[in-house]
């Protein structure tokens, strides 16, 4: 222990110093040889951006908390880091920053641009997590992109295949035309967008020289008949008219009176001359625009459904780049926003635009661009994710949701998939899909998995196919990095070694809100289809970042506030507090004034430590609990029963995840209970000459104690600070140490209850001084506390400590009511009353207040309750009186009675 070195202020800038040493001590080193309770962090691999935001700043918070309190409480933790390098968002940004589309160079140029970025912001982030305090295990770091990585998810693709889970298809996917890629249903944002509704007439078709009309389907190619634009048909209400040239049918309800005659009648679809048919179904909404829909292939969901309900012609209007095809006519190569002008214009010109209305629309976009989606009929990969809707539902209900409520958004959405899951993209960085095709007869072959990681545009397969074809066509599409990601707890556990039953499943997954649709559902998809087990036992949600202005953070509003300016200013810690305060699955606003209360708590501490440092660091023995604990004041005991509360709470509220439970209850403890009371309590122990050594060895006992184990129950919150103060204890970090043990003898409510008691009377006395403009470090003479028995008893036991905190030379503590009087020593005619009520007389009365001594008119004041002077009659309402209180030794005495306490207090300065 010393003393030394203690500066007058905490210097945050110290935290690099503690970065650096616990690294170079892997004191977060994960074990795994069972010696101790296993702890399995299934981490979220974040996409490298190089920079870290308050978002990953909370959700890494969580976790590192439970990480270091886990530690604390005895258990072997893996806290690894991952990275999930793949997909749109590293190649996005490669084609921004060299100013390139992904075709313009060959594939293995382009992916070493994405491996050069992608490794540069791994580092820089790395850094930041250090910075922040985070303690993975780095040595356990995983990364998407390496050959190891890889050859886990492909693995897991050839099992998942095997099994029949996973099949290659042409079907309907939501395609991007910025990233030219198929994205998954799970992966299209939706915004607020507004548009126009056209309300666009389609007249009756002529069907005169049309021969063997089709009875089993709806549509007719197009000819050159031409026909009225105004001839009245069906009035169609649509906001897409540029998808007008792949219509294949109008549908009403078939309930709707207005058009239920037109059932099987042919419309002709508005400059595209091809004729549609009419016909129904119920899941049309009548009240909706015109209450009759064209079907396009495909503007929507619902088209898609009502093409295959009714096995409808598909016409594929719109290319992988979002231009308009061959199908669309006279818009061909126009893009999607000049087709739709180019339609609006020629709609209004031709007469068959009828009028326009302000639409309210909810647009689904590319979740990484932000690039309005289309629906594409394509060839790719899927999971069959309906097979396992049910077992992720079971799996669900078997592991701890923590806000609980979070588990609804998992289980609607799993009751919501209509469509499989796309996981084939059409990019380069990213694992490749480990396939080939036979050449001749277009067999699927796959590589043997000793051979992985493999890519199949690279490499060939090591057989013939079984029809004896030798020559193969490469699979050029890779796996959404969904894939990679998914596999996380597996990957953590060393999956496919056997050894990784011994850390699977894991302990908990913590994560945000956003991303349950994809990571946790896809998460619990996989590792039940590869295992048959849940992927863990806890899953903790965290919320979003919000600005001071009450917006989620964003660069274009100008709210967004980056970790390094709080750590700049304020170090790490406080941003932890500030990340601690908040509630599982709740967002939570950032603001400085949090930042700047967690800083200010963190120098009080500072400055008590400081202030103590100078008695508990001397050549006293304070080791020996056991004998020092019968020398302990009633104020120790109850501090110590204060703070093994405060240990049972911070306790379960770390092992419930309820963290803004445990930093506002140390901060009360610390702030109120230790600085403002104990100290101020125990300080007349540590410099009275009066005081026994025991007594002062006892007290000095208590604050160290305090001191050190309250250091250890906030270190999973603000780790810096608390090893820095810690270092001054031991020389071991603080961050290797044991949760603190209950003093099980003095674990007492009554020690708590009655201390309490005191301390609001002490409290009482000091607030009695500060009105009264006293000073807190004068003296008071005699103090009288007039209570009922069973307070006496407390406060008898507590008189010594009451004594020397408030600075008082004698304390009695009695029962029953002080014997106090009022003394009249002052008495001055009103005169605002006097005059108006008296006039000529005023003078008289007047003269004979001043010809009597103040008592003598209280006298006759208390007697007749009234002066009499000649005639005239004068109360007290026309004087000023001036009294003062006396007690029973006639000396003058303060009065005043508790609110929150049975007491009267008598106090003779």
């Amino acid at each position: 222990m010393s003393a030394k070195n203690i500066e007058k202020d905490y210097d945050h800038n110290k935290e690099k110093i503690w970065q650096e040493k616990w690294q170079d001590d892997e004191i977060f080193k994960y074990l795994g040889d069972g010696t101790r309770p296993r702890y399995i962090i299934d981490t979220p691999p974040p996409y490298p951006t190089g920079k870290l935001h308050l978002g990953h700043v909370l959700n890494w918070v969580y976790m590192d908390m439970d990480a270091r309190y886990r530690r604390l409480k005895g258990y072997d933790v893996l806290f690894p880091q991952g990275w999930d390098c793949h997909g749109l968002p590293t190649e996005v940004k490669v084609e921004e920053t060299h100013n390139i589309k992904k075709n313009d160079v060959s594939r293995s140029e382009f992916r070493k641009m994405c491996v050069e970025l992608t490794t540069e912001n791994i580092a820089l982030m790395r850094r930041q997590m250090q910075s922040v305090g985070f303690s993975q295990d780095w040595s356990r770091e995983f990364i998407t992109m390496t050959p190891e990585y890889r050859k886990r998810t492909q693995l897991s693709f050839l099992k998942m295949y095997d099994q029949g889970l996973i099949y290659r298809g042409i079907h309907p996917v939501y395609w991007c035309p910025r990233c030219e890629t198929a994205i998954a249903f799970a992966e299209v944002e939706y915004s607020d967008n507004k548009s126009q509704l056209n309300y666009v007439n389609f007249p009756p078709a002529d069907l005169s020289d049309v021969s063997n009309i089709p009875e089993d389907n709806s549509y007719i190619r197009p000819d050159s008949n031409k026909v009225d634009p105004k001839e009245k048909g069906i009035l169609i209400a649509t906001s897409r008219p540029e998808l007008m040239s792949a219509c294949v049918a109008v549908v009403i309800h078939p309930e709707d009176e207005r058009y239920n005659h037109l059932l099987g009648k042919y419309v002709e679809v508005p400059l595209t001359s091809q004729k549609v048919k009419i016909i129904a179904d119920e899941e049309v909404d009548p009240e909706f625009g015109t209450g009759a829909v064209m079907i396009c292939t495909f503007g929507d969901k619902t088209d898609v459904s009502w093409v295959n309900k009714y096995d409808l012609d598909i016409i594929e209007a719109i290319t992988e780049q979002g231009i308009m095809t061959s199908a669309a006519g006279r818009f061909e190569g126009m893009s999607l926003k000049d087709a739709k002008i180019a339609s609006i214009k020629d709609l209004k010109e031709e007469g068959y635009l009828i009028k326009q209305e302000d639409l309210d629309q909810n647009v689904g976009q590319c979740w990484r661009c932000k690039t309005p989606i289309e629906i594409l009929v394509k060839k790719q990969w899927f999971i069959a994710v309906r097979k396992l809707i049910d077992d992720v539902k079971k799996s669900s209900n078997e592991i701890r949701w923590v806000p609980d409520h979070m588990e609804s958004r998992l289980l609607n959405w799993a009751d919501s998939m209509e469509w499989d899951w796309c996981i084939s993209r059409q990019r380069l960085f990213a694992t490749p899909i480990p396939v080939w095709y036979c050449k001749d007869c277009g067999k699927v072959i796959l590589p043997n998995e000793e051979d992985l990681p493999i890519d199949p545009t690279e490499d060939m397969p090591k057989q013939a196919c079984e029809c004896g074809c030798q020559d193969f066509i490469a699979e050029t599409d890779v796996l959404d990095t969904w894939m990679d990601s998914s596999i996380s707890p597996l990957s953590v556990a060393n999956w496919p070694d056997p050894s990784y039953e011994n850390d699977f499943p894991s302990t908990i997954r913590p994560q945000g809100h956003d991303i349950i649709r994809t990571w946790t559902f896809y998460t619990m998809l996989r590792c039940l289809a590869l295992t048959g087990k849940k992927p863990w036992e806890d899953i903790i949600i965290n919320g979003m970042v919000f600005g001071e202005d009450g917006y989620k953070m964003s660069k274009s509003r100008g709210n967004v506030i980056g970790p390094e300016e709080v750590i700049d200013e304020y170090g790490a810690d406080p941003l932890r507090a500030w990340a601690a305060n908040s509630l599982p699955g709740s967002d939570v606003a950032f603001a400085w004034k949090d930042i700047k209360h967690g800083y200010k708590f963190l120098r009080k501490f500072w400055n008590a430590f400081r202030f103590i440092s100078m008695h508990i660091f001397s050549d006293d023995d304070l080791s020996n609990s056991c004998e020092i604990e019968k020398y302990l004041n009633p104020m120790d005991k109850w501090i110590i029963a204060k703070f093994n509360s405060l240990n049972r709470i911070t306790d379960q509220a770390f092992s419930d995840f309820e963290y803004a439970k445990t930093i506002t209850s140390i901060e009360q403890f610390v702030w109120h209970d230790f600085c403002d009371e104990y100290i101020e309590a125990v300080k007349y122990r540590l410099y009275g000459d009066d005081v026994s050594d025991e007594s002062r060895i006892a007290g000095k006992f208590t604050l160290k104690f305090i001191v050190e184990n309250t250091l250890k129950l906030l270190s999973p919150i603000t780790p810096f600070f608390t090893e820095e103060v810690y270092q001054h204890f031991n020389s071991e970090s603080i961050h290797v140490q044991q949760w603190p043990d209950l003093i099980e003898s003095l674990d007492d409510d009554f020690l708590r209850d009655n201390g309490d008691l005191t301390i609001e009377l002490i409290d009482e006395v000091r607030r009695f001084k500060s009105s009264n403009k006293i000073p807190l470090n004068v003296p008071l003479n005699v103090v009288n506390v007039y209570t009922n028995e069973d307070l006496k008893d407390i406060f008898n036991l507590y008189s010594e400590d009451i004594k020397g905190t408030l600075k008082i030379t004698e304390l009695n503590i009695l029962t029953g009511k002080p014997d106090v009087h009022e003394n009249v020593i002052e008495v001055e005619p009103d005169m605002s009353k006097i005059g108006p009520e008296f006039r000529k007389d005023a003078g008289k009365v007047i003269g004979y207040i001043k010809s009597h001594t103040p008592e003598e008119i209280a006298k006759e004041l208390d007697q007749s309750g009234e002066l009499t002077i000649d005639e005239l009659k004068v109360s007290d309402d026309y004087l000023n009186l001036k009294t003062e209180v006396v007690g029973s030794t006639g000396e003058k005495v303060d009065i005043f009675q508790s609110e929150k306490l049975d007491i009267i207090l008598e106090v003779i300065r």
